[in-house]
């Protein structure tokens, strides 16, 4: 159940996370929903070629279990997600375990705007993807 955590009782340094396996038919999805078919998500044959030898997941996949944790946990539902900053550090592998993690860096009181540290790391601490997000909480 999505909480809501109103805009005074978030803190600096409060965080939340949440984690997911990234399966074959999850980047399939990702695929067909966006339209994104670079063969390097899909094709197993095209792949083995490839820098990483083997398919990757897209990276707006663990972008988008940023916008879950900012959406569901913290702050949660009434949340307006305005923008955010990304840099994809490491490939994700199918079968990986992604842990997204949001923290409270700043807030603005005067606009109820909140900055959060984001961060996806795999299941082996390495961090796959590093941003910064923006959102307005009511």
């Amino acid at each position: 159940m999505a909480r809501d955590i109103a805009y005074d009782d978030i803190h600096v340094g409060d965080s939340a996370s949440l984690s997911k396996t990234i399966s074959e038919y999850d980047v399939y999805a990702f695929a067909g929903v966006t339209g994104d078919f670079n063969p390097v998500h899909i094709n197993a044959e095209f792949a083995k070629d490839s820098m990483f030898q083997q398919r990757i997941a897209h990276g707006m996949l663990s972008a988008g279990l940023i916008s879950a944790v900012l959406g569901t946990e913290l702050p949660g539902i009434n949340t307006i997600y305005m923008n955010q900053s990304l840099s994809f550090l490491a490939p994700v592998l199918y079968g990986d375990t992604l842990t997204a993690t949001v923290e409270c860096k700043e807030k603005d009181d005067a606009k109820h705007r909140i900055i959060f540290k984001t961060t996806v790391t795999n299941q082996h601490g390495k961090i796959v993807t590093d941003g910064e997000a923006r959102v307005m909480k009511k």
